[in-house]
């Protein structure tokens, strides 16, 4: 809370000078025959200083409304000149394989995208899953929150297994063909060859050229066979070591034909690295402004002056009477 008018405050000196004035003046007397009747009567100061603490609670209040309290309210204007920027994830089986700590691929490459996500305020996100098939599961958008949430909710088993990154990078590249954003860049992460779908990924990448859509490939997966969680009917949870073929070649070309760039992450660390690199490389660029509205909340302090004059009137006129 701010006060817009501060120098009102200075009343306070002529309102501590009456109090001082009001405690000091003589009092009104009137001669009695006999003040026996009055030794055991204590009222009289009591009423006294419970009016002028009354009166002085009333215009400490008006000079506080005269000083006009305001409260702010912030707004931030957002002025962006960010990218387009389609997550193109691959939720196939294979990404339970748990040679990523703390727990496997998919859940690494989750937690690297949403960290990708914090770092680029200005941007707007989106987000396409694949497996058998692709499916946008967040269009275009600057609520990064919401993005997130979506992140924290994406598991196997929500398309039927296989690797379709061509209809991964199709779909990707359909949500932003219509951007009018000078920089549109598709961030597509794999960990296997494409074995599904009617899109190849080549076919997929010139679409993408067409569009002049930018595309950065990802391969995620470290050499030899690695542990990969089955269900057994009667032992649960087991694991089985498998080795995982990773199409490099092609996600090589994919960048090549759309002037992105393929990396290898063999551990979490090396996913990290990618996307700081992916982040340097398309720098964006944003600014906030921020300004503040001010409401006038006189009135919490004026409404009760009044209020409060008007039970000092009837005190004075009843229980609080002086005599002429």
């Amino acid at each position: 809370m701010r006060f817009a008018s501060p120098l009102y405050f200075l009343l306070f000196l002529p309102v501590a000078g009456l109090v001082y004035w009001e405690l000091r003046k003589r009092k009104g007397a009137i001669k009695f025959s006999d003040t026996n009747f009055f030794k055991n009567y204590k009222l009289g100061n009591i009423f006294k200083y419970f009016s002028i603490g009354l009166n002085t609670l009333i215009l400490i209040l008006i000079v506080i409304s005269l000083a006009r309290p305001q409260k702010g309210r912030v707004y931030e204007e957002t002025e962006t000149k960010g990218l387009d920027i389609m997550l193109c994830l691959d939720i196939s089986g294979t990404m339970q394989a748990e040679d990523f700590s703390p727990k496997n691929r998919l859940y690494v490459a989750k937690e690297r995208a949403k960290e990708f996500i914090q770092k680029r305020p200005g941007d707007r996100i989106g987000l396409v899953i694949f497996a058998v098939t692709s499916m946008t599961q967040c269009p275009l958008t600057s609520d990064h929150k919401i993005l997130n949430d979506i992140l924290d909710r994406i598991d196997y088993g929500i398309i039927q297994d296989g690797t379709a990154i061509g209809m991964g990078l199709a779909t990707a590249v359909a949500r932003l063909k219509d951007s009018k954003a000078k920089e549109k860049v598709v961030i597509l992460l794999t960990d296997g060859l494409n074995n599904a779908g009617e899109v190849d990924p080549i076919t997929a990448a010139k679409l993408a050229q067409a569009y002049n859509i930018k595309v950065y490939c990802i391969g995620v997966g470290s050499k030899g066979p690695v542990p990969v969680p089955v269900y057994h009917p009667v032992y649960g949870k087991v694991y089985v070591r498998e080795e995982i073929d990773l199409d490099m070649e092609t996600l090589e070309q994919i960048s090549a034909l759309t002037q992105g760039k393929a990396f290898l992450a063999t551990d979490a660390q090396a996913l990290k690295t990618i996307y700081d690199e992916i982040d340097k490389l398309e720098p964006t660029t944003f600014k906030v402004s921020k300004h503040t509205v001010y409401s006038e909340k006189a009135q919490i302090f004026m409404l009760p002056a009044i209020i409060l004059c008007f039970v000092s009137f009837f005190l004075s006129i009843t229980f609080l009477r002086r005599l002429p």
